[in-house]
Order: C-alpha cells, then sequence, then structure tokens
C-alpha cells in the first residue's frame, strides 16, 4: 500500500480522494498509509488537505 500512495504522490501533492481514485485502495486504507508516512517523515502536507513526498 505504502508503494501504491507514494507512487501516486510523484507526480506532486494530491488530495486523498485523488490517491483513493489513482490506486484504487480503499478510502480507510489511503488514510492510514498517509497518516503513517506523515509519522515516519515520509510525507507532508504542503497546504490543508492535500499530501506530498517530503523533500
Amino acid at each position: 500500500m505504502e508503494e501504491k500512495v507514494l507512487n501516486a504522490l510523484g507526480a506532486g501533492p494530491k488530495k486523498a480522494g485523488e490517491i483513493v481514485t489513482e490506486t484504487g485502495l480503499s478510502k480507510a486504507d489511503v488514510d492510514k498509509t498517509i497518516k503513517k508516512l506523515v509519522a515516519e517523515g515520509r510525507v507532508d502536507s504542503p497546504k490543508r488537505c492535500y499530501y506530498g513526498i517530503k523533500a
């Protein structure tokens, strides 16, 4: 799941719903994965409700 989410974010910041559409994962799985990646410092939120790979 993490790789799918990170691949989706590779093109730039996206909303969780856009990641769901692009990856085919459930909203719950995407939310859980984003929360984990943010906690690990691999993903950040450049603006409200958007997530991107941390530079």
